[in-house]
């Protein structure tokens, strides 16, 4: 798999039937190595051992409606009363990163209302936290430890 811009992890890796597979400490099962899910697995090593994010605290790929639309969101961090305070947004590191996939993050935050965003392909990462007085989002550096 490519090198992303991430620092280096470990990872179980397996072949299952002819395909390799990659477990995932969330879902605490293998899953079919795809390159977005490379780096979602990347991503979330992320925000455990580089943000202080709790795996408690942690949920990937699950659904949600929007506009009666179901969706799948990618990694989700919870604060510890509920409250979701980022979600991410994954992306293979071929794909290019565009104001389509911002478009569809600020979509999944209309039902979440997040405080934070992060948008990565592995290669690029951008970060952006929420104002919702101004109806914005204002890019940052890094994202904040949890």
């Amino acid at each position: 798999m490519q090198k992303l811009n991430f620092p280096e992890y470990s990872f179980k890796l397996k072949s299952k039937e002819n395909k390799p597979v990659i477990f995932s400490i969330l879902r605490k099962k293998y899953l079919v190595l795809t390159p977005e899910e490379w780096v979602r697995q990347h991503c979330v090593r992320f925000l455990i051992l580089e943000k202080n994010y709790s795996k408690d605290l942690l949920n990937e790929e699950r659904q949600i409606e929007i506009n009666g639309i179901l969706k799948r969101y990618d990694v989700v961090a919870f604060s510890p009363n509920g409250k979701i305070n980022l979600i991410v947004e994954c992306k293979a590191p071929k794909v290019t990163i565009t104001q389509d996939t911002f478009d569809q993050i600020a979509r999944y935050n209309m039902a979440l209302k997040a405080d934070y965003l992060m948008i990565t392909n592995g290669i690029n990462h951008y970060f952006c936290q929420m104002d919702y007085n101004k109806e914005t989002y204002v890019f940052l550096e890094t994202l904040p430890s949890y």
